[in-house]
């Protein structure tokens, strides 16, 4: 490799990696001819299990470290940081990445982004403007949502065709885990959903329920269904036709406690609801959320009730955005 450039000690590399593939390998080996050290920061850390993202941020690191090793690069000039996804606050995302590169620069400059401007999902590459940009010249069709797509189906022979041996070698003995075996009957549930809905995505409208007790304690369900079986969620439910958004809030909140809608002890908050409404949000579709604040003044019984602070430091054990939506829903700033 090149001596690195005195103008460019650090060079960041930003992606989710899930997984890493052999597109990614030759940006990093070509940043690191331009730089003195690599930071690759991976994102959608500290999420559930998904087919979306299905490896850890540590194993996400140890497959990088793998396909680096084999392909005889010093892993002495490459450092990680794992940054989660901040989906509803941008600022915080980027408050992030920032503080997930100081702790490896020291606050130092020399800093430079690598990266490809393919499509509105690399916007972020123009978020700091005082990184000088180093267009990477590897340009391919390769996408890790492809990479995914043929491994859940099976199709390990396309998957060898995509990732480098150190990759592939590792994708193998995880399909031998529990943890494959959850997401393998997910994708099988996706399929037949697929098939079943005969145009993909549908679009389906949700009411959720943040309900707070007066110990401040918020009211969560476990999902007994697929996708995300087990995972934790709001109190939620489809909008019926004849329906309003509100009362079908109501009735998903009732439904959690175990009483009827009219309960005089659910109190729905005048907070006006909050709609999430990102096309991406959701594996089973084109999902809209609206989510309302409710109180609850009841008796607590059986039902999953957790202070604020707790729930919020497990963000893998929710499904989906949950957690996001409910880190909004509980901040400070946000109403009651």
């Amino acid at each position: 490799m090149t001596a690195p450039s005195p103008a460019h000690r650090f060079g960041v590399y930003i992606g989710r990696f899930q997984p890493p593939h052999t597109a990614h390998l030759r940006v990093m080996e070509e940043a690191l001819d331009k730089v003195g050290r690599l930071i690759v920061v991976i994102g959608s850390a500290h999420a559930p299990r998904t087919l979306k993202n299905p490896w850890t941020a540590g194993e996400r690191e140890e497959l990088i470290g793998a396909m680096l090793r084999e392909a005889g690069v010093d892993l002495a000039r490459v450092r990680f940081a794992a940054v989660p996804d901040h989906p509803y606050d941008e600022d915080r995302w980027l408050t992030a990445v920032r503080t997930g590169v100081a702790a490896h620069t020291g606050g130092e400059g020399g800093v430079a982004l690598i990266g490809h401007l393919k499509d509105d999902s690399s916007y972020y590459l123009r978020s700091f403007p005082d990184w000088p940009f180093l267009p990477t010249a590897v340009i391919s069709p390769l996408s890790a949502t492809d990479v995914r797509r043929a491994y859940f189906a099976g199709e390990l022979e396309g998957v060898a065709g995509m990732v480098p041996p150190a990759v592939h070698t590792w994708l193998e003995v995880f399909r031998r885990t529990p943890e494959f075996a959850e997401l393998e009957a997910d994708a099988a549930w996706l399929r037949s959903a697929q098939a079943e809905a005969g145009t993909w995505p549908p679009l389906r409208v949700e009411a959720l329920a943040v309900v707070r007790d007066p110990a401040g304690r918020v009211l969560l369900t476990r999902r007994d269904e697929r996708p995300g079986r087990g995972l934790l969620s709001l109190p939620g439910a489809g909008v019926l036709p004849s329906e309003p958004l509100a009362a079908a809030a109501r009735r998903a909140a009732a439904g959690a406690l175990g009483v009827t809608p009219d309960d005089p002890a659910l109190a729905l908050s005048p907070t006006p609801a909050t709609v999430y409404d990102a096309p991406g949000r959701s594996t089973r579709g084109r999902v809209i959320a609206h989510v309302f604040a409710f109180e609850w003044t009841g008796p607590t019984g059986a039902e999953e009730w957790t202070l604020p602070q707790d729930a919020l430091s497990h963000p893998e054990a929710f499904f989906e955005d949950t957690h996001a939506l409910l880190e909004q829903s509980l901040s400070p700033a946000a109403p009651h």
